[in-house]
C-alpha cells in the first residue's frame, strides 16, 4: 500500500499565498505522474495541476500564472505554490500520485481564501 498525506492548507486573505505539500510513502515502486485536484462545496473534483517524473507541468486555465507545481523525486513529494489567491480558490485540495500504474489519493487539505 501507498500512503499519501497532504499538508499546508489554511485560511488566507485574498491576494495571499500558501504552499501545499504532499508526500507518498509505503510500497513505492516508482512514482510517475503527481497531480493536485480541488473540490469546492457542491462541485466536482477538478484537476488543478500535473507534473511528470521528468518535470513536465500542466495547469488548469484558472490557475495559470498564479500556481506552480514542483516535485522532489528523492522524497516522493510534490508541492503546490499558490500565489495571488482568490476567494474562488477556496476548496479542499487533494493530491494524487501514480505508482506503477495505480493511483493513490490523499485525504485532502482545506484552503480557504477570505477576508
Amino acid at each position: 500500500q501507498v500512503q499519501v498525506v497532504e499538508s499546508g492548507g489554511g485560511l488566507v486573505q485574498p491576494g495571499g499565498s500558501l504552499r501545499l505539500s504532499c508526500s507518498a510513502s509505503g510500497s513505492i515502486f516508482i512514482i510517475t505522474t503527481m497531480n493536485w485536484y480541488r473540490q469546492a462545496p457542491g462541485k466536482e473534483r477538478d484537476l488543478v495541476a500535473s507534473i511528470s517524473r521528468g518535470g513536465t507541468t500542466d495547469y488548469a486555465d484558472s490557475v495559470k500564472g498564479r500556481f506552480t507545481i514542483s516535485r522532489d523525486n528523492a522524497k516522493n513529494t510534490v508541492y503546490l505554490q499558490m500565489n495571488s489567491l482568490k476567494p474562488e480558490d477556496t476548496a479542499v485540495y487533494y493530491c494524487r500520485v501514480q505508482n506503477y500504474g495505480s493511483n493513490y489519493w490523499g485525504q485532502g487539505t482545506q484552503v480557504t481564501v477570505s477576508s
